[in-house]
């Protein structure tokens, strides 16, 4: 699941410096208002909503690794009558790593809703186009940490249920089951 994670997180990150770089092209030469580059600005739309939904699904992802992973922990640890410490610290990562998944779903809400918001028409009561660059930027460099930690989080978890695997072959192999 690590290396998993790890390719979508990059996939993620990816598509939000896409929508980035689009954003900061359609701010450069005025896409927005001009006709015949109206299209580079729908595309940075574009990207940017494919993009907050992958990030979204990235982390859902994580959540639903964490949800499954730490219930076959509890599960397997009671069959087995194993020490409760795998147990506490599967639910120990698991709580550590959902903040973070659900903060950078957030902020790629937010920067969406501020990115709705930024009018850039030249009439436009209220332009809202550099909150909307100020959060897009503090949102990927937030996503990117959250990936880090959620990815640091997988790791650790995937080394409990390593042990586990471990301590129920062992007692397996000593009970004369099959391994």
């Amino acid at each position: 699941m690590v290396r998993i994670f790890a390719s979508l997180a990059a996939f993620a990150l990816v598509m939000l410096a896409v929508a980035l770089v689009l954003g900061f092209y359609v701010s450069s030469t005025g896409a927005a208002q001009n006709v015949e580059l109206r299209s580079t600005f729908r595309i940075h739309f574009l990207v940017g909503v494919l993009s907050a939904i992958v990030v979204i699904l990235v982390n859902s992802i994580a959540m639903t690794y964490f949800i499954g992973t730490s219930r076959w922990c509890k599960e397997v640890s009671d069959t087995y009558e194993l020490p409760s410490e795998h147990v506490q610290t599967s639910v120990r990562l698991k709580r550590s790593a959902f903040p973070w998944a659900l903060a950078s779903t957030l902020i790629v809400i937010g920067v969406i809703v501020l990115g709705g918001a930024a009018d850039t028409r030249p009439n436009a009561v209220a332009n809202w186009a550099t909150w909307h660059l100020l959060g897009a930027l503090a949102g990927v460099a937030f996503v990117a940490f959250s990936f880090f930690i959620q990815g640091q989080r997988i790791a650790e978890h995937h080394a409990v249920i390593e042990a586990i695997v471990a301590e129920v072959r062992k007692i397996r192999q000593e009970r004369g089951l099959e391994v």
